[in-house]
């Protein structure tokens, strides 16, 4: 931004830097990023911090888009003014040219949905911008060996009612790793990076096959979303991930009826048998009420997590805690989920519903298989 408003002033112009594709879009994946619990999806080394960000007042006036400001506003007026006194970028928001239509309170949105391509795609949905207890979720395919990856691809958060019930931990602290002689940095099969707790399958809200890690150069592309009225959804293809373990493997999310949200898994056993584990991180509180069913209670809110299919697992917690001197403590939190043993070949459908307390306790509607799931396709990445 600091260039293209030098290019500007200096020669009247920004030689068609600002235009290249997919660069101005690059502002509505800032705005969606932010769950109503104002935490962001930070997947792989990332933080659920969040601080404003300067650069969207440029975004809002480039595209004459005032809604890109809307979640910003919300950040500006937090209760923690000594945070921005601290914060050194702040002062850019002034370059942006105001929110761009005059107003103090910019739009709310338009889109529920957002979906980006590219070698780390990700897909992000939810049900209202005004409403605290809306329900949002973050879809991350892609791979881990991008820059600063985990082992986090069909990886899930999951906001309602005010409170992120599944979670992602992020990064571990550098310096914690590089001074205990952790080499952080290879990125190969056998690296030491995939040793850190917080960085392997295990610890995210994906599958495990076989109690083995992902495959460091397996790549999962989104297949599909919508934002069909009642469904909002994304779908990815996890195969690659689990080669040589798993014939397919293919992941849904959705958000249904503004009610609650959908986890759905359609798998393959390769030529050999296989036990897939299925796991959600979450800070609440897990009281297990039946094989199927538990629930989760945070901040004096609940939500029901329910086994759709298959019929004979058993829900168990795991600890949280890394088998390493040098992994971070991680208080608080819980993996929660059930195994699957598949024979050979054999097929499986994992679905799991996320059951806000505020919504009730209406009985969901049945589940369609993905290849139904209505879909804009390609995935894309999308405007305002």
């Amino acid at each position: 931004m600091l260039l293209l408003k030098a290019l500007s002033k200096a020669f009247g112009q920004d030689f068609g830097l600002a235009a290249q594709p997919g660069f101005l879009q690059s502002a509505y994946y800032y705005q969606h990023m932010a769950g109503p619990t104002g935490k962001s999806f930070n997947y792989s080394d990332a933080s659920e911090g969040t601080v404003p960000q300067p650069l969207l007042f440029w975004f809002a006036d480039q595209l004459k888009d005032p809604s890109l400001l809307f979640v910003e506003r919300q950040r500006l007026l937090a209760p923690n003014p000594g945070a921005l006194v601290k914060d050194r970028m702040l002062p850019l928001l002034l370059l942006g040219g105001g929110p761009g239509n005059g107003s103090s309170r910019p739009p709310a949105p338009a889109a529920l949905r957002w979906t980006g391509g590219g070698p780390n795609p990700v897909a992000l949905l939810r049900t209202s911008w005004t409403d605290p207890d809306a329900l949002f979720v973050g879809l991350k395919a892609g791979s881990p060996q991008v820059s600063h990856g985990h082992m986090d691809v069909g990886s899930f958060v999951f906001d309602a009612d005010g409170v992120r019930w599944g979670m992602d931990f992020g990064a571990q602290d550098y310096e914690s790793l590089e001074s205990k002689g952790v080499r952080l940095w290879d990125m190969g099969q056998a690296a030491q990076r995939w040793q850190v707790f917080r960085y392997g399958n295990q610890a995210h809200s994906t599958l495990t096959v076989n109690n083995e890690l992902q495959n460091v150069a397996g790549y999962a592309p989104l297949t599909g979303h919508s934002a069909a009225p009642g469904f909002l959804s994304a779908t990815t293809d996890l195969t690659a991930l689990y080669a040589g373990a798993l014939a397919a493997a293919r992941r849904g999310v959705a958000l249904v009826e503004g009610r609650y949200g959908l986890v759905r898994d359609e798998l393959t056993a390769g030529p050999v048998p296989a036990t897939v584990r299925w796991t959600l991180l979450t800070p609440a509180a897990v009281q297990l009420l039946g094989p199927r069913t538990a629930e989760l209670t945070k901040d004096g809110k609940t939500l029901r997590l329910e086994v759709a299919e298959p019929a004979n697992i058993t829900l168990k917690t795991y600890s949280t805690r890394g088998p390493h001197d040098y992994d971070a403590p991680n208080p608080g939190t819980t993996l929660v989920g059930f195994e699957v043993a598949l024979p050979a070949g054999a097929k499986a459908l994992l679905t799991v519903l996320l059951r806000p307390g505020s919504k009730g306790q209406q009985a969901p509607r049945s589940v369609r298989p993905l290849a139904r799931w209505p879909r804009t396709a390609p995935p894309a990445p999308a405007g305002p």
